[in-house]
């Protein structure tokens, strides 16, 4: 599985999931992009860049895109990683909290996906990668804005795949489990016993464990690559066995 001189974006790839599929990337020789909100901590390297950008915000991303444009010339694949949550019922969720999740998390993937899509037309190739979650399958307590925007995200795969298949371009997603990331440990904070809740996020996986980014960063590049040619407008479920086993379902607040 190689990707040399494939251009590559990522949002959300400061760090976790994204920080994972950029490495990954670059490992393969791909010239790869990072599109985060915090601040770039290190320079542009010649097969890397890193771009500032809040993707729930169409100027900003528009912005975004034009730079990697302007230095690499076309895109090839787009990874849709930067999400946020929140925790709350239907009740619980304030209107503010339910636009942030949705704009971040769906709206987001729209505004990079319709920025990268021209590119990948017009040369009759690309993908589009979604990171969902297993919460867009089934769900726990309290997610209501979150687990929302995560299935909303399958609706978009589908519909990339539909209508840009005549132009050789794909579209997947991936649903995981709990993943070892900076956000799993912010979830466990929030229970006021954060060992106790990591254990029992880990034990509820067939594996007994969370998975590591890097694991996850591996089914996208895998989805991003030619061995993956004949696969669009697919979720693929990565959680350790956390949806197969009866009652293994979520319990208590956890992250992906």
């Amino acid at each position: 599985m190689t990707f040399d001189g494939k251009i590559v974006v990522v949002t959300g790839a400061a760090r976790g999931i994204g920080a994972a599929a950029m490495e990954l990337f670059l490992e393969k020789g791909a010239c790869a992009v990072c599109l985060d909100v915090a601040p770039a901590q290190e320079k542009d390297a010649e097969n890397g860049m890193y771009v500032q950008c809040d993707v729930s915000k169409a100027d900003q991303v528009e912005r975004a895109f034009r730079q990697v444009l302007d230095r690499f010339g076309r895109i090839d694949v787009l990874v849709n990683n930067a999400a946020v949550q929140t925790y709350g019922t239907v009740e619980e969720t304030s209107e503010e909290e339910w636009d942030r999740v949705l704009a971040v998390n769906v709206k987001g993937a729209f505004l990079c996906a319709k920025q990268a899509l021209p590119s990948m037309t017009a040369q009759r190739n690309g993908v589009i990668v979604n990171v969902s979650s297993v919460q867009a399958l089934m769900s726990e307590e309290h997610v209501a804005a979150y687990a929302t925007s995560k299935a909303a995200m399958l609706g978009l795969t589908r519909s990339i795949a539909v209508d840009y298949a005549p132009y050789n371009v794909r579209s997947s997603a991936v649903c995981p489990g709990s993943v070892d990331t900076p956000l799993l440990q912010w979830a466990a904070d929030q229970s006021g016993d954060p060992e106790a809740m990591l254990d029992e996020i880990r034990g509820m996986h067939l594996l007994n464990r969370a998975a590591d980014p890097s694991e996850i960063a591996h089914m996208i590049a895998y989805l991003a690559s030619d061995e993956a040619s004949f696969i669009t407008g697919q979720a693929f479920r990565i959680d350790g066995g956390l949806g197969v086993k009866i009652g293994g379902a979520f319990r208590g607040k956890q992250k992906r």
